[in-house]
């Protein structure tokens, strides 16, 4: 071979060993890029060709389905059966506005694209069948999640309930709520429907039970009696603490003012049922900021990971305060922070003696022809407290329902503990307060199908001074626990 032709073969060769190259690395090293760029509408009109599988609650009752569009090459949408109840379960899954929450994260099972669908796909190519996504079958108790969407009604707030002997969430509600089907397709409607949505005051595509934190108030002093009990500063919680009247906060010479009467020496029994916040700032002083701080993060506070599986902010105990401000910490004000999931987590802690069960929404994941490709088995978090420690916090719990402020959540022949907070906020506490109630019902076999975590940001028409945990949230986690509990008999 001469000269120029040995030169222009090594220049073919080079050319065709760059297109090998290159097209190797857009298949294998920018493949999942590429198709991810919300520039390639390949990926959501393949997305969006076939019916999605169904999120599905207990008992089997699909809450989405898929209807056929008009006009559009994206050819199915999603629908949503009584879409503003379940919304904060689902999240959305938009053909303009793309998807969130379960039908973001599952996406790849409900599409039926999963790797775990590939034999399912290869036999529809031999036999025909079109392509079919999965079900994602979630913990959600139907009776449970209507209770708590009633019983909030036009009220601003978010209920969380957990099964505590299992983590998982019987009912995850947030109001005001919004209907996904109003922007699942693509066309002007759903357009208008999505930027009303996206600027409402009301923050109606928040959900406030896993992704807004809020003072908890006094619901958090039963976090803080675990730790004074935990850490040894009460034994008997009957015996009379050395809390005097006023009480000043330490370090400063500010009064911290109480409720009730009767809060002086009062016992930790005594102080949750008339919930008294000189006890338990100063049960807060004597434990200490970092054993506080120690036993809030064993129930779940200062943890950005809590995947349920959608992500929980993160609830808040504050490591760097001084002791005035742990002192009010420990009363559920200053810098704490809490989700309304975080709080059933803590009662559900305290209602399974001792033991929090990591929280879970999602039971299993099924083939189009309902084989089970992923079951969810239930995992110990953690142990903020001892079972005889725990039983002592139920036992005052108890007795804030039987004979405190939270007599609104008694069930005729059940057990039922909780805790009252009406949490302030805003410059100088003048924002309208927060009303908060945490619960749990105990069977006859000792043990506790729910915990409750209710808050009520705002409620039109009620007078400030009537805004209360008692008053305003109690009755919502009593109708829940009376649904989870009628769903079992």
């Amino acid at each position: 071979m001469n000269k120029p032709l040995r030169r222009i073969s090594l220049f073919c060769g080079l050319l065709v060993l760059a297109l090998l190259i290159r097209t190797n690395w857009l298949q294998y090293v920018q493949a999942e890029e590429l198709s991810t760029r919300k520039e390639n509408r390949r990926v959501q009109i393949a997305q969006y060709a076939t019916e999605r599988g169904n999120i599905i609650v207990r008992g089997g009752e699909p809450i989405t389905g898929s209807a056929e569009t008009d006009g559009s090459d994206y050819k199915f949408k999603r629908t949503y059966k009584d879409g503003a109840l379940w919304s904060p379960v689902t999240g959305y899954a938009s053909q303009a506005f793309g998807s969130t929450q379960l039908e973001s994260l599952e996406d790849g099972i409900l599409t039926g694209n999963d790797d775990r669908l590939f034999f399912d796909r290869t036999i529809g190519m031999f036999t025909g069948e079109k392509k079919q996504g999965g079900n994602v079958v979630t913990t959600l108790n139907p009776d449970a999640q209507r209770a708590a969407f009633k019983e909030l009604g036009e009220k601003k707030g978010a209920v969380a309930a957990i099964d505590p002997r299992t983590g998982a969430i019987l009912a995850l509600v947030s109001t005001p709520s919004y209907d996904p089907s109003s922007f699942a397709g693509n066309s002007k409607a759903d357009e208008k429907a999505w930027v009303e949505l996206k600027d409402s005051e009301d923050k109606k595509l928040v959900n406030r039970a896993l992704r807004e934190t809020y003072p908890p108030g006094s619901t958090f002093k039963v976090v803080t009696a675990a730790a004074a009990l935990e850490h040894g500063v009460v034994k008997n919680i009957d015996d009379p603490t050395d809390t005097p009247e006023p009480y000043i906060l330490p370090g400063t010479q500010t009064k911290l003012p109480n409720s009730h009467t009767g809060c002086e020496k009062a016992s930790l029994n005594e102080a949750l049922r008339i919930s008294c916040n000189s006890v338990f700032a100063n049960m807060g002083d004597k434990v200490t900021r970092d054993k506080m701080v120690e036993t809030a993060e064993k129930f779940g506070f200062n943890n950005d990971k809590i995947d349920i599986p959608v992500r929980a902010f993160a609830s808040i105990y504050d490591k760097k305060m001084g002791k005035d401000g742990n002192a009010q910490s420990a009363i559920g004000q200053f810098n704490t922070a809490a989700t309304p999931l975080q709080m059933a987590m803590v009662t559900a802690a305290i209602a399974n003696d001792g033991k929090l069960m990591k929280p879970y929404m999602v039971d299993m994941l099924t083939a189009p022809n309902l084989d089970v490709i992923e079951k969810h088995e239930p995992q110990e978090m953690s142990r903020p407290l001892s079972p005889a420690n725990a039983q002592k916090v139920q036992e005052m719990m108890v007795n804030v329902v039987e004979k405190g402020t939270g007599t609104n959540a008694k069930i005729k022949d059940v057990k039922v503990g909780g805790k009252t907070g009406t949490a302030q906020h805003g410059e100088g506490n003048k924002k309208r307060p927060y009303a908060w109630f945490i619960s749990y019902a105990e069977t006859a076999d000792g043990t506790s199908p729910v915990a409750v975590a209710v808050v009520i940001e705002d409620s039109e028409g009620t007078a400030r001074d009537d805004i209360s945990g008692g008053g305003l949230a109690a009755p919502v986690a009593q109708a829940v626990m009376k649904a989870v509990l009628n769903s079992q008999k």
